[in-house]
C-alpha cells in the first residue's frame, strides 16, 4: 500500500468518527467545510428530502463517507442521471467530473442524508 492510499485511509477513517460530532450542526440542505489543505478538502454535506444542493461539479477524485445513507440521484444539468445507494457507514469511490459538467445531488428518500467527503487535490 503506498503511503499516499495509507494516509487516505486514515484520514477517511478519522473524519469518519468526527463526522458524528458535527451531525447536529447542519439543519438545511448543504456544504459544511470540515478540513482543507494542498492534498484534500473535506466537507458534510447534508441533503435533505425534495431540496437538492445547486448546480456543481468536482475537478478531483473524491471519497463518499455515509453517515446517514440512502438513495442520491446525480443530476447532470444536460439531463442524464446515475442514482446511487450509500449505506450508512460504508465508503464510496467516485471520479471527478467530465469536463465542463454541473450537477445536483438529489436527495430520492423521505429521511436527510448525511456524507463527508474527501476531495483528492492532486489526483486527476
Amino acid at each position: 500500500m503506498t503511503k499516499g492510499i495509507a494516509a487516505v485511509l486514515v484520514l477517511v477513517s478519522a473524519v469518519f468518527v468526527a463526522g458524528f460530532a458535527f451531525a447536529q450542526t447542519m439543519t438545511q440542505t448543504g456544504r459544511e467545510q470540515l478540513f482543507e489543505n494542498a492534498e484534500v478538502k473535506v466537507w458534510k454535506s447534508l441533503v435533505l428530502p425534495n431540496n437538492p444542493l445547486p448546480l456543481h461539479r468536482h475537478e478531483h477524485p473524491r471519497v463518499i463517507v455515509a453517515l446517514k445513507g440512502g438513495t442520491m440521484k446525480v443530476l447532470e444539468e444536460t439531463g442524464p442521471s446515475e442514482t446511487h445507494v450509500w449505506e450508512t457507514g460504508k465508503a464510496y469511490w467516485l471520479p471527478a467530473n467530465a469536463p465542463g459538467t454541473r450537477h445536483q445531488d438529489v436527495n430520492m428518500g423521505s429521511e436527510p442524508i448525511e456524507v463527508v467527503v474527501v476531495e483528492l487535490q492532486k489526483a486527476n
